[in-house]
């Protein structure tokens, strides 16, 4: 029996949807979920639940926790802080889970961190990565290494394997949280730190068709790096009209634009492109064994992407994280101890160690992020191809 609640009509494809009565509810271990399934970030995170339900069919059929399945509720936030809100509320008080996957995005954490420590009721990101965003919350967590540890790796990878790296350029989009964080903090700071010498920033709106005049610019003082902070789109927009002009910098950048089908829908204008991500999907047997089974039921429910993301594998290794927690805390499930075990959880993660998660050995820091192997990937005809892998920071 899956135990998934919801009326997303590809989920219900799947076979999954149910009313749930208080009977069933006893028998079971309530996890939240706030998804984005509408919205600026749907490429990115409308699969994630995909990823989820795997996670959740194999814990459940090993015997689910403590003796009882889990099942989910979700809610859509359209990747919309004021819809997040919303929806934490409606899970946190009228569903009363133990714990909540997501939010997306930096956005969307900076309201519902404080929302999360005001209920006792732990949040765990997948794809929000701005620096220390979550560093003085007690409730809130991230599933993702902040971007300037994501960022510095990617230099660190240029300089061992001796790549160019005289200048550099940044574009970036400054309408977004973490795109604006990216564009005048982290990229470059980074690179000056690095002993590239930055030259120029450029910027442009997150939903701009025309990119020529921000080229135009890059192109008139060419660099050996162009760093990008932005979401995929932007950056595959940015490659081709750099191309178009005749810019051959190689682009560079953190981990949001690290989506699976970027070098394929780069082309070869993208080829060379260098990003870290916290998942590689042929990095071992399970994590292939992961990837074919998220593309098996991504096909089945007629989805656009079929290939698994760092967003998705950081949704499965969530629901693991919060299983575990469930299991070192003895949690129960009965309402009386609600308060006292979404507490329990939280005191859980804070001591998880070298958890063997699907992205890699992971712990948490003191800072409540992920800390995570870093995988460096370069763009080279239609794939992504593995340059170097560094070690989770102590």
């Amino acid at each position: 029996m899956r135990t998934w609640k919801r009326s997303t009509p590809w989920l219900l494809a799947a076979g999954a949807a149910m009313a749930v009565s208080p009977v069933f509810a006893q028998q079971t271990l309530t996890l939240g979920f706030l998804t984005s399934e509408t919205g600026p970030f749907v490429s990115l995170s409308r699969t994630n639940e995909v990823a989820a339900s795997i996670a959740i069919d194999e814990v459940n059929a090993a015997g689910g926790v403590n003796g009882k399945k889990i099942r989910v509720v979700t809610f859509d936030t359209a990747g919309v802080p004021a819809q997040t809100v919303i929806g934490f509320r409606k899970l946190a008080e009228d569903d009363k889970v133990l714990a909540i996957i997501g939010p997306f995005s930096s956005g969307q954490v900076t309201v519902a961190a404080p929302a999360a420590d005001r209920a006792g009721v732990v949040i765990m990101a997948m794809a929000s990565s701005a620096p220390n965003l979550v560093a003085k919350n007690q409730y809130a967590f991230r599933n993702t290494s902040d971007e300037a540890l994501m960022f510095d790796k990617v230099l660190k990878t240029l300089k061992n394997k001796k790549m160019p790296t005289a200048t550099g350029a940044v574009a970036y989009a400054n309408d977004d949280t973490i795109s604006r964080a990216m564009g005048e903090k982290v990229l470059p700071a980074f690179m000056k730190k690095a002993g590239v010498d930055v030259k120029l920033s450029v910027d442009f709106k997150l939903g701009a068709f025309d990119l020529s005049a921000q080229v135009s610019q890059l192109k008139a003082s060419p660099t050996d790096l162009v760093a990008v902070g932005a979401p995929p789109e932007a950056a595959i927009k940015l490659v081709q009209e750099m191309r178009r002009q005749g810019h051959k910098g190689r682009i560079v950048a953190g981990s949001t634009i690290n989506d699976p089908d970027l070098p394929a829908r780069m082309g070869k204008e993208g080829n060379g492109t260098l990003v870290p991500g916290a998942w590689y999907a042929d990095l071992n047997a399970r994590t292939k064994k992961f990837s074919a089974e998220f593309e098996k039921r991504s096909k089945a429910a007629k989805l656009e992407r079929t290939l698994a993301s760092q967003f998705d594998a950081a949704t499965y290794d969530i629901v693991q994280y919060y299983v575990w927690a469930m299991k070192e805390a003895k949690v129960t499930g009965d309402p009386a101890k609600l308060a006292a075990e979404r507490t329990a959880i939280r005191d859980a993660l804070k001591r998880m160690k070298n958890f063997p998660a699907l992205e890699g050995s992971v712990s948490f820091g003191a800072n409540n992020d992920a800390l995570k192997p870093i995988y460096v990937q370069e763009a080279r005809d239609g794939k992504f191809l593995l340059v170097e892998a560094h070690p989770a920071e102590k």
